[in-house]
C-alpha cells in the first residue's frame, strides 16, 4: 500500500510539525514573492513616476525655448526695417541698401546672442533674399518655396511652423542638420504674403536640455515630431544609416505615457501641447531596479527568522494537540474490538479537540444504529428486488404469443415465426434469468427491443418504435428491469386506445455527470390528476408484466439515492414521455456482488 507524506512517520507529532513546516515554508515562501513582487512593483513604479517627471521637465524647457526662439522670430518679423523692405512700394536702391545693411545688423545681432542659430533669413517674394551677414546667397540648385517648412508657413499664415530635423541645403555651400523655425509676413494693408523669414537652429541648446537629464548609464532622451520623424536623437546620424533602430512607431501607437520592451527598457512618453513634439526618456530597468537588491536581502533574512520561530512553535503545540488524540485513538481501539461500552470519552476541553470527543461518543452511540438501519434497508431492497422478478412475464403475454407463433406457422409465415420466437427468447433469457440484478444499458435495450418486436408484430399496424441511444454509455450498468416495464406502460396505456398509428421512441444521452433514459409515446396521454397519482399502487393487471411505474421509481431511488429516480411528463392528447435520470460511473460493484 502506497504510503502518503503523513503516515510516513510513527509518531502523529512528527507528522503534525512536519506539516506546520511545509505551510510554514509556504507562507513564507508566498511571503517572499510577494513581498519582492510588491517591492519591484514599488520601485518601478517609483521610478516611472520620477523618470516621467523628468521628461515632463524637459518637455517644458523645449517648450520655453521653441516658445522663445518663436518671439525671436516675431520681433524680427515685426521689425519696421523688415516690413518697410517688403512693403514699401518703389523702393529706391539706395533705400533698399540702407534697410538691407539694418536688417543684416539685426540678424548679427540675434546671432551673436545665440549660439544655436545656423542661418538667420528673410526671403522677400519681389526683393532679394536677406541670409545672416548679407554676403550669404540661396542654392540655386534649390527650390526654396517647395519647401516643406516654407510651405508650412505659408499655410500657417503669420504663425510660427516648425520643422523636423533635416539637412538645410537653402543656404549656398551649407549642409547643416537643423531644426527650422519660419514665419509668413504678411502685409496688413495689402493682404497676400509678402515673404518668409526663417531661423535654422542647430542642435546645442537642444542637446543641453536633453542631456542636463540624467536616466542612468544608459538612459537617453529624444524627440519626435507630430509626424513621428526625428528631431534629435544623440545618435541621430546611427539612426538615419540604418545602424541603430528606435521604437518610433510604438510609441506613436502608445495611449501610456510609458511602456515596458522585452529587452528590460523602460520607454517614457511626454507629449507637447504647444509644439505637437514627443519627448521620449529610454531608462534602463535593470539601473532602475539596482536598489532593490538590499531589499531582497532584508525579506530573506526576515523570512529565516521568521522560519525559525514558527518552527519552534510548532514543535510546542504539537504536544499539547496530541494529547487529547492519544486518548481518542485508545477509545478506538475499543471500538475496533467491538466494545462500544467503554469507548466513550470524558469531554475536557471546549476547543476543537474536545468538539472531537463528543462528536466521537455520538458516533460510537450511532453507530449501531446505522448498523440496524442498514440491515433494515438491505431486506427491504431485496424485497424489492424480488417483486421486481417475481412476475417478470405474466401468462397472458406468454399465451397470446405462442398463439402468434401458431397461427403465422400455420399459415406458412415461417420468416414471422422465426422473428417472433427469437425475440421470446431473447426476452425470456433476459428476464427469467436471475444471475444478476445490474446489467448493461445495452443489454437493457436489447430485452426492450425483443419485447417491442412481439408487440409490433401482434399489433400489426397499430405499432411503431424508434431507438436513439449514445454509444457511450451503453456500457453503464443499471438496475435491471427499468426500460421494458416502461414501454410497456406506454403500449397498454398510451398506444392500446389511441386511434390509429402509435409511436414510441426511446432516448439515451449524457448529461453533465447524469445518464437520462426517456420512453416517450404519441398516445392518448394523460391528465394532470392522472399524472399526480401516476405512482400510487393499484391492483396488478394480468395483462401486463407487473413490474409498474412504482415499482421501478423505487428501485431505481433505493439503488442510487432519493434524489434520482423517474418522472412523467404527458397532455391529453399528446402523448406521454417517461424520464429515468442516474448518476454516470457510479460503482454499483458492491451492489452487484451482494
Amino acid at each position: 500500500m502506497k504510503k502518503n507524506l503523513l503516515t510516513r512517520f510513527r509518531s502523529i507529532r512528527t507528522s503534525i510539525i512536519v506539516v506546520f513546516s511545509v505551510l510554514i515554508v509556504f507562507s513564507l515562501l508566498t511571503y517572499l514573492v510577494i513581498s519582492l513582487r510588491y517591492t519591484e512593483n514599488t520601485v518601478l513604479k517609483n521610478s516611472k513616476a520620477y523618470t516621467s517627471q523628468l521628461i515632463g521637465q524637459v518637455n517644458n524647457d523645449i517648450d520655453s525655448y521653441i516658445n522663445y526662439m518663436e518671439n525671436i522670430s516675431y520681433i524680427v518679423s515685426s521689425n519696421y526695417d523688415v516690413r518697410d523692405y517688403l512693403f514699401t512700394e518703389n523702393l529706391s536702391d539706395e533705400r533698399a541698401r540702407q534697410l538691407r545693411e539694418r536688417i543684416t545688423t539685426v540678424f548679427k545681432t540675434v546671432s551673436d546672442t545665440r549660439g544655436d542659430i545656423t542661418n538667420i533669413a528673410l526671403l522677400p517674394q519681389d526683393r532679394d533674399p536677406i541670409i545672416n551677414d548679407g554676403d550669404a546667397e540661396l542654392n540655386p540648385y534649390t527650390k526654396v518655396g517647395a519647401m516643406s517648412w516654407y510651405q508650412e508657413a505659408l499655410e500657417l499664415n503669420g504663425q510660427a511652423a516648425i520643422s523636423s530635423s533635416h539637412v538645410q541645403n537653402a543656404v549656398q555651400d551649407k549642409y547643416d542638420w537643423v531644426v527650422t523655425l519660419s514665419r509668413s509676413i504678411t502685409n496688413k494693408a495689402n493682404p497676400g504674403v509678402c515673404g518668409v523669414f526663417f531661423v535654422d537652429l542647430n542642435y546645442n541648446s537642444i542637446r543641453e536640455l536633453c542631456e542636463r537629464i540624467s536616466l542612468g548609464n544608459k538612459g537617453y532622451i529624444y524627440i519626435l515630431d507630430k509626424d513621428g520623424s526625428i528631431v534629435y536623437h544623440p545618435q541621430q546620424q546611427l539612426i538615419y544609416s540604418g545602424m541603430k533602430h528606435e521604437l518610433i512607431s510604438e510609441v506613436m501607437e502608445s495611449t501610456d505615457s510609458s511602456f515596458l520592451t522585452e529587452d528590460g527598457k523602460l520607454y517614457t512618453i511626454s507629449r507637447s501641447e504647444a509644439t505637437g513634439w514627443i519627448v521620449v526618456g529610454v531608462s534602463n530597468v535593470a539601473e532602475l531596479m539596482a536598489d532593490a537588491d538590499a531589499a531582497r536581502l532584508i525579506y530573506v533574512v526576515m523570512a529565516l527568522l521568521l522560519f525559525t520561530v514558527a518552527l519552534t512553535l510548532a514543535y510546542l503545540l504539537s504536544s499539547e494537540i496530541t494529547r487529547p488524540i492519544k486518548g481518542l485513538e485508545r477509545s478506538m481501539k475499543e471500538v475496533e474490538r467491538g466494545n462500544f461500552s467503554n469507548a466513550a470519552l470524558a469531554v475536557r476541553d471546549s476547543n476543537e479537540i474536545g468538539s472531537l470527543t463528543r462528536s466521537f461518543n455520538i458516533m460510537t452511540e450511532e453507530i449501531q444504529n446505522l448498523m440496524r438501519q442498514s440491515e433494515q434497508e438491505q431486506r427491504a431492497k431485496r424485497k424489492y428486488e424480488l417483486k421486481a422478478l417475481q412476475s417478470q412475464i405474466s401468462p397472458h403475454f406468454l399465451y397470446n404469443t405462442l398463439d402468434s407463433i401458431i397461427w403465422m406457422a400455420e399459415w406458412g409465415k415461417n420468416k414471422e415465426v422465426v422473428t417472433m420466437t427469437s425475440s421470446l427468447a431473447r426476452l425470456l433469457r433476459r428476464t427469467i434469468s436471475n444471475e444478476q440484478e445490474l446489467v448493461t444499458i445495452g443489454e437493457e435495450l436489447d430485452c426492450t427491443e425483443a419485447y417491442l418486436t412481439i408487440q409490433k408484430m401482434r399489433y400489426k399496424d397499430k405499432l411503431e418504435y424508434s431507438i436513439s441511444v449514445e454509444e457511450d454509455i451503453k456500457e453503464e450498468k443499471i438496475v435491471k428491469l427499468l426500460l421494458q416495464p416502461l414501454v410497456e406502460n406506454a403500449i397498454y396505456h398510451g398506444i392500446k386506445y389511441k386511434e390509429g398509428k402509435g409511436t414510441i421512441e426511446i432516448r439515451g444521452f449524457r448529461t453533465g455527470g447524469l445518464i437520462q433514459l426517456e420512453v416517450e409515446d404519441d398516445g392518448i396521454g394523460m391528465d394532470a390528476e392522472a399524472l399526480a397519482h401516476i405512482f400510487e399502487k393499484h391492483i396488478r393487471d394480468t395483462k401486463s408484466n407487473g413490474v409498474g411505474v412504482s415499482n421501478v421509481n423505487e428501485r431505481i431511488r433505493l439503488f442510487y439515492g432519493p434524489e434520482y429516480g423517474l418522472h412523467f411528463e404527458s397532455e391529453p392528447g399528446q402523448g406521454t414521455r417517461a424520464i429515468v435520470v442516474i448518476p454516470a460511473g457510479k460503482d454499483v460493484t458492491a451492489v452487484e456482488n451482494e
